[in-house]
């Protein structure tokens, strides 16, 4: 079996099929894994979910903002937006099965050597710290509270994670850092409104170029920062959103070898 992680889909079902025969990708001795943002922006994520939710066993992700943007939506939550291209997922008559399949995933997957985020690992978490955090949200998601997560989630405060936090503040935090952040300080104070650039606000960086980051010796797999275009971020590093829906390729990465493979 191989294993293939893909970047930010977004509803663009199409890059993803030409990108899965390339690779002659097959679901009976494969896995597609997602690193999360699966639907919006694209034109199809309706079917991108239909499509994944029926590779079984042979697909799993961890979840990216746009998907817990649908998870909020389609609990009442929260209302789409002008930009959002989730309205037929929510009017399908699948929509509940649909719904249900996504909630269940994580913020974070460690497969083999390698663990897969979304946005990446603040400078001050070391993996067994981000690990036990994400568990944190993947459990209130798959409980009768996820409602209560949900109406929390939304917001840049705090921008920075203690250890005192509690209740929504904490689980708002850990998301934002999982599945939102780009800059940050050393000690992990978030800048979440600069987002279309590459350069650094003042006083912060890339989250990932801090040389006392804890997680320099573990190999980790993102996405989320489209305007990095999959560049080099240095060792260990695995950036996959090289912005399909903006016109960019669809990259995966195979994790036997270590390779990138694109497809438009």
């Amino acid at each position: 079996m191989t294993d293939y992680v893909v970047g930010d889909v977004q509803g663009c079902l199409q890059p993803l099929l030409r990108l899965l025969s390339k690779i002659n990708f097959d679901p009976t001795f494969d896995r597609l894994i997602s690193a999360g943002d699966l639907v919006n922006r694209g034109p199809q994520s309706l079917q991108t979910l239909r499509y994944c939710k029926a590779l079984g066993s042979s697909f799993t992700m961890v979840l990216g903002n746009h998907d817990l943007h649908l998870l909020a939506v389609a609990r009442g939550v929260k209302k789409p937006t002008s930009k959002d291209t989730i309205h037929d997922i929510l009017a399908a008559p699948d929509a509940n099965q649909l719904i249900q399949w996504l909630q269940q995933h994580p913020l974070l997957l460690q497969i083999g050597k390698y663990t897969i985020v979304h946005a990446g690992i603040p400078p001050q978490w070391t993996l067994k710290d981000a690990t036990n955090y994400s568990t944190e949200v993947h459990d209130i998601l798959r409980s009768e509270n996820a409602d209560s997560y949900f109406k929390h989630m939304y917001g840049n405060q705090p921008d920075r994670w203690t250890d005192d936090l509690q209740g929504g503040e904490r689980l708002r935090v850990i998301t934002n850092y999982l599945t939102r952040m780009r800059f940050c300080t050393d000690k992990g104070n978030l800048d979440l409104d600069t987002k279309n650039t590459l350069i650094a606000p003042s006083g912060l960086q890339p989250w990932f170029e801090y040389p006392n980051r804890k997680t320099m010796k573990n190999n980790l797999i993102f996405g989320h920062w489209a305007s990095l275009e999959g560049r080099y971020c240095g060792e260990r590093l695995f950036p996959l959103d090289t912005g399909c829906v903006w016109g960019g390729p669809l990259r995966a990465m195979n994790l036997d070898t270590g390779s990138y493979i694109e497809s438009m």
